[in-house]
């Protein structure tokens, strides 16, 4: 059957019929008092989802956009930062940073574990002339299903003094992330994740540290420089031409997301991804990442006896439903169930009960049928 496609994939994410409607008005000027008051809207409406009084601005961009724009704004030529690396995303900033002539140190921990927080503070305490200006980390890391402990990394940062930027990508709307309460310098996202909305917004928060930064950073920016949205931002306006049906799109996403309220949004997927965890353990599909470091916006699964590809293409092909593969050196050897955004109760037993009929079809035997509906329903109900 036709247009029946059901996205379990950590993004683009499942899209709200609201939010898709939205988006199908015809568009208005970028320049109107009409599209003035959405930006106002959805401006606040971001302050609340980032739990910050600060500045949040919008780019036409993806997630990697944002971040590169948080990443430039506030640094110069030569600047040593120390950057968080245990997944594919992780080991982008640091590509961005050397694109850009800064001087990396990276942390490192191997894929499918999550950073740990004293390395960063015995390097951070070894800088004692305080040359390292940022330390870049990525909370969700998608390529692996592992959270990381950003608080705990960022009480280091602030005590050493460098500002902290956050790939928090697939963790914004996900994972309660107090902003302004943790002091956070830098949040990049993007508007296919937590958002609920289709690709093509980016967003960053910049705190008054970062600004301070700002004045006397050096690298080169014009269409990511940050400065011109804020100047833009403070009059509800954009600096250049905005996607506009997409902000009507973040316009009817950001009121469902504050009439289900946040800490709904938090248990919720905290919930689903119990679930997904449990099912996988009553199917004996080895999980990826530490129940403790565990992301509740994508799980990982490593199977044995299975072909993690195959399970992909059979679920694909007889169900219709897609779930995300795994990247670099673990292509082949690992398939990810997202439960970000718009994912219901009901996705996660459909996407579990697709996965099984997929195992009896490959002959994995290693499970009781029914085995996984049974526990991710007992975790739905907790």
């Amino acid at each position: 059957m036709n247009n029946k496609l059901m996205l379990m994939i950590p993004g683009p994410t499942p899209v709200p019929e609201q939010v898709l409607l939205a988006m199908a008005k015809h568009p208005m000027g970028h320049r109107s008092s009409e599209f003035s008051q959405i930006i106002a809207e959805v401006t606040k409406g971001l302050q609340w989802l980032h739990q910050t009084q600060n500045d949040i601005l919008i780019l036409a961009a993806s997630g990697t956009g944002a971040m590169e724009a948080g990443i430039i704004n506030f640094l110069s030529p030569g600047d040593r930062v120390l950057v968080g690396c245990n997944g594919k995303f992780g080991d982008r900033w640091a590509e961005v940073c050397e694109a850009y002539s800064l001087t990396v140190e990276r942390v490192t921990a191997e894929w499918g574990k999550p950073l740990d927080p004293e390395q960063f503070r015995k390097r951070l305490k070894a800088d004692s002339d305080r040359q390292i200006k940022a330390v870049i980390v990525t909370h969700s890391e998608t390529s692996t299903g592992v959270l990381n402990d950003l608080e705990t990394i960022n009480r280091h940062v602030k005590a050493h003094g460098a500002l902290i930027m956050v790939d928090a990508v697939t963790s914004l709307g996900a994972v309660h992330l107090p902003t302004d309460e943790w002091g956070l310098d830098v949040v990049a996202s993007g508007s296919q994740k937590g958002y609920m909305i289709p690709p093509g917004l980016g967003f960053v928060a910049v705190s008054v540290k970062a600004w301070e930064a700002y004045s006397n950073a050096k690298l080169p920016r014009f269409y990511l420089d940050l400065g011109k949205y804020r100047k833009a931002a403070a009059k509800d306006s954009h600096p250049f031409t905005p996607p506009v049906n997409l902000f009507f799109a973040l316009q009817a996403a950001l009121r469902m997301m504050q009439t289900e309220g946040l800490e709904s949004v938090f248990a919720r997927h905290q919930r689903q991804m119990n679930a997904t965890r449990a099912a996988a353990k009553a199917l004996s599909l080895p999980l990826f990442a530490a129940d403790a470091a565990a992301s509740p916006a994508i799980t990982a699964i490593a199977p044995t006896g299975v072909d993690p590809e195959q399970i992909r293409s059979v679920v694909k092909r007889r169900f219709d439903i897609a779930m995300a593969g795994g990247q670099d050196h673990l292509k082949g050897k690992i398939f990810r169930i997202g439960h970000l955004g718009f994912v219901s109760d009901r996705d996660i037993l459909t996407a579990i009960g697709a996965l099984e009929a997929t195992l009896q079809e490959l002959g994995y035997e290693n499970f009781t049928p029914g085995a996984g509906i049974a526990a991710a329903a007992k975790a739905l109900v907790l």
